[in-house]
């Protein structure tokens, strides 16, 4: 078995979704319930199929995201995955429970606009998504001040009261 890390591609600005599933009906699930979670909401979709014909299937609202996501899945290679690249102003607050609660989802590796890595085990025509490096590690603890700035930002953003 060897493993590999392969990076996400995508701008710094935009958020990615990277998961489990297990059935072609994925694609047209996952979209429905994107657009259901965010009226108007830009995005791309593609999942790996592990079987069968093994294509990339893919869905979105915007060609771009679309075509990102399907290269990054043609990058990394392993069956049952999915990957949701959501446009600028998108984020996975909004619509990660819609996309948990998809029948066919099986997991959800990584909710990101972080650098995004993917440790990735090979042995022969299988791979398997081991897990993820998320951002980078802590430089400290929060002081006073960082948790007043943190919860003033929630409240800015809307999200508490």
């Amino acid at each position: 078995m060897e493993l590999k890390l392969i990076p996400i591609e995508k701008p710094a600005n935009l958020n990615v979704i990277l998961g489990q599933a297990h059935f072609i009906k994925t694609v047209e699930d996952l979209h429905e319930a994107l657009v259901t979670a965010v009226p108007g909401i830009r995005f791309g979709l593609a999942f790996s199929e592990a079987s069968g014909k093994r294509l990339i299937r893919r869905s979105g609202t915007d060609p771009e995201l679309t075509e990102l996501a399907v290269k990054n899945l043609l990058s990394l290679a392993a069956g049952h995955t999915f990957l949701i690249v959501l446009g600028e102003g998108f984020y996975p607050i909004n619509v990660l429970h819609a996309v948990k609660a998809c029948p066919e989802v099986v997991r959800i590796f990584a909710a990101t606009a972080n650098p995004l890595q993917v440790v990735v085990a090979e042995e022969g025509e299988q791979r398997a998504i081991l897990g993820v490096m998320d951002g980078y590690g802590p430089l400290g603890v929060e002081d006073e001040a960082e948790v007043a700035w943190r919860k003033d930002l929630l409240r800015r953003f809307g999200y508490k009261l």
